[in-house]
């Protein structure tokens, strides 16, 4: 496969896609879309996937019921950066979880708490794959694919209590 260099600037009038290729199948894997609008999520339970989701700006609603968000097998370079669209505080649990214990989180985030005094809360780094946004105001998370294992999660999140990292 030959190897492009450009000088200038790269431009579509649609959307940049990177992709990975399976050595052996050949298969095609969409990692990371990048040039389209954020994507407004549904209320309502998700499994994300990478050629929708990952690349762009992941728009929380207000929440009628907890919901759980998951996130698809990791592919190393899929980013999801989730904020919140709602107009209050949160009386719902917005759950991340990956596709299972084996792909957990590394890092953490940092709890802005509405009620109290603020804390960092940090992944176990060994088998923590899911993330709890208890009753939450605003947030920004970021999630990144470190390899086809792993994701690393930073970011923010308002409220009165405190996320939580668990495992499944």
């Amino acid at each position: 496969m030959a190897n492009t260099t450009f000088t200038g600037p790269v431009r579509s009038e649609s959307t940049l896609k990177t992709i990975s290729k399976n050595s052996s199948t050949g298969a095609i894997t969409e990692v990371i879309t990048m040039g389209d609008g954020p994507v407004a999520l549904a209320d309502e339970n998700k499994t994300l996937d990478n050629a929708t989701h990952s690349g762009r700006t992941l728009v929380v609603p207000a929440l009628a019921a907890n919901r759980t968000i998951t996130l698809p097998a990791p592919v190393a370079g899929a980013h999801f950066k989730f904020i919140y669209g709602g107009a209050a505080e949160e009386a719902e649990n917005l759950i991340i979880i990956t596709p299972g214990n084996a792909n957990f989180f590394i890092g953490g985030i940092i709890h802005l708490d509405s009620n109290a005094d603020n804390v960092s809360v940090y992944s176990n780094g060994s088998s923590n794959s899911s993330l709890t946004l208890t009753d939450f105001g605003l947030f920004e998370i970021n999630i990144l694919a470190k390899d086809s294992t792993n994701y690393y999660i930073w970011g923010q999140a308002e409220g009165a209590d405190v996320p939580a990292f668990a495992d499944q």
